[in-house]
């Protein structure tokens, strides 16, 4: 098989550390260093530079969870990163330490051999993340509404038959509130 890549990583990713491989083919000779991180970014920016001592250029890892993410937008400015689906590189049977998988993606990734998932750009990672967050919240406000809406009708207090909106103008309007049965409204 032909080498694609001589100079590559191969990494492992957990919850609290990464497993790095660093491989270099030159000729007939390889040479395989390994290395482990915890996820802090101090020791994110060691594996960095690590990586950078080593002159890799082309790094792959799994899609684990969310975990790749830190480790992705950290490497993404300096590297040609690889997300790699977790069920393409875990065919091969056998491979049961973090060890050899970090070994295994590095060899697959230095012939060439993983195929990347899409990550979007990261303004558009960015855009997501905030309009992920802000439908959250506006989920959360209709909850409350839903929850101020049930609190009153339990209270017998009749506001949803003078106004639609149980936070819009009218609802806090003094005129319409004595009308649903709110004493003093």
């Amino acid at each position: 098989m032909e080498v694609v890549y001589s100079r590559c990583a191969g990494l492992d990713v957990h919850k609290k550390t990464v497993v790095a491989c660093v491989l270099i083919r030159e000729g007939a000779q390889v040479q395989k260093e390994i290395r482990t991180f915890s996820i802090m970014t101090s020791d994110l920016l060691v594996l960095h530079d690590w990586l950078l001592a080593h002159g890799v250029r082309e790094v792959a890892m799994e899609s684990t969870g969310i975990y790749w993410k830190p480790i992705f937008n950290l490497l993404e400015a300096s590297f040609r990163v690889l997300l790699v689906n977790a069920a393409h590189i875990k065919a091969v049977p056998g491979r049961k330490t973090d060890v050899k998988d970090c070994e295994w993606i590095a060899e697959l990734l230095s012939y060439g051999l993983l195929k990347a998932s899409f990550i979007p750009p990261k303004p558009i990672r960015e855009l997501r993340d905030l309009t992920r967050y802000r439908k959250s919240l506006i989920d959360e406000r209709v909850r409350e509404v839903n929850r101020l809406h049930k609190l009153l009708e339990s209270a017998n207090i009749k506001l949803s038959s003078v106004a639609t909106d149980v936070m819009g103008k009218l609802s806090v309007n003094p005129v319409a509130t004595r009308k649903c049965g709110v004493p003093g409204g």
